[in-house]
């Protein structure tokens, strides 16, 4: 195969995927505002877990049907992925209640450099100017169209702080994880979805009454309640493994910054399906910067020398990891 047509098909894959992240996590958002705001299941955590069952589920099916082969991840790296997956979790919960909605959003922003940190520090990264200036033009369009009043205080700025570090660390960790162990994102679904999934589902129903003062257990259920949770729940399992995709195809970085136009994909649909009273220019005018940053940050990032590593030892094993990648892409596109 050429190298053109190589490239073709990985800019095909590539876009797939993130059309796949897209439409599960926008659609997901949509489900559980519903679930929440309509029927008054206000559980986040204990759902998280609902969510992380199904997919272990999935997993174990298709380990069974011969989709995911058999792969080794240490029990350390399992707990410390674990350990910042679930305090990315709750940190996010605690800091959506003590915190107002536009501190809350800007605790999200500010993922994005902690996440250009991470990769300067830990992978030697180094981006161009233009890639910088992008991300700063993302920034300020997502705050512009998201972030209304902003109030602070100091247990809600630990909570955001907990947030803002953990969802850091636990993408920056599922890129690192699958180049280092060579593991597909169905193969380290599997490792990670049951030991979340049980970790969330015994602290999920405590730390919700703690968040909400009501029980899980003593929830109204109904089948049209059932029926939502059941479609969260299986929408859930796309989200959780597009995540691991583009993560693994790109990084921890650029899905952020791409990840924004979740955002405004949720408050485009959110005027539309739940009334437009928060519609006006601001927020129109926030939408168009955000999307511009976004175009001009796939440009720039994609230019040499736009993101680039400087490890030595990263090119060292460079053999070896492009190798791990290439077994992920076929392990993702088989499935």
């Amino acid at each position: 195969m050429s190298s053109t047509n190589k490239a073709d098909r990985k800019a095909a894959v590539d876009a797939a995927s993130w059309m796949f992240n897209v439409v599960t996590s926008v659609g997901i958002i949509l489900v559980n505002k519903a679930l929440m705001a309509t029927y008054g299941f206000s559980f986040a955590t204990t759902l998280t877990g609902l969510h992380f069952a199904t997919t272990t589920l999935l997993t174990i099916i298709l380990r069974w049907l011969g989709y995911i082969q058999p792969s080794h991840l240490p029990l350390s790296e399992l707990l410390k992925f674990v350990l910042f997956a679930n305090f990315s979790i709750v940190g996010m919960n605690v800091s959506l209640m003590w915190n107002s909605v536009g501190f809350y959003q800007i605790a999200k922003l500010s993922m994005i450099p902690v996440s250009c940190f991470l990769e300067v520090v830990l992978d030697k990264v180094r981006y161009s100017r233009d890639t910088k200036l992008s991300i700063a033009v993302v920034l300020l369009g997502v705050a512009v169209c998201t972030v209304t009043d902003v109030s602070v205080n100091a247990k809600g700025f630990i909570a955001a702080l907990v947030a803002v570090w953990s969802t850091s660390l636990q993408q920056y960790y599922v890129h690192y994880l699958q180049r280092r162990y060579s593991l597909g994102s169905f193969n380290l679904l599997g490792h990670t979805a049951p030991a979340q999934a049980v970790s969330l589902l015994l602290v999920g129903p405590f730390l919700d009454y703690w968040l909400t003062d009501k029980r899980v257990d003593a929830y109204a259920y109904n089948f049209t309640s059932v029926l939502f949770i059941i479609l969260s729940c299986s929408i859930a399992v796309g989200t959780n493994l597009s995540q691991f995709i583009c993560i693994g195809r790109f990084t921890a970085v650029s899905f952020q910054v791409l990840g924004h136009m979740k955002t405004i994909l949720v408050l485009i649909l959110g005027f539309i399906f739940f009334g437009k009273e928060g519609l006006n220019l601001q927020v129109v005018i926030g939408m168009i910067i955000a999307v511009a940053g976004m175009m001009w940050y796939g440009n720039a990032s994609s230019k040499p020398g736009g993101k680039e590593r400087r490890s030595l030892s990263m090119n060292g094993n460079k053999a070896q990891k492009l190798d791990g990648l290439s077994k992920s892409t076929e392990v993702d596109d088989k499935v």
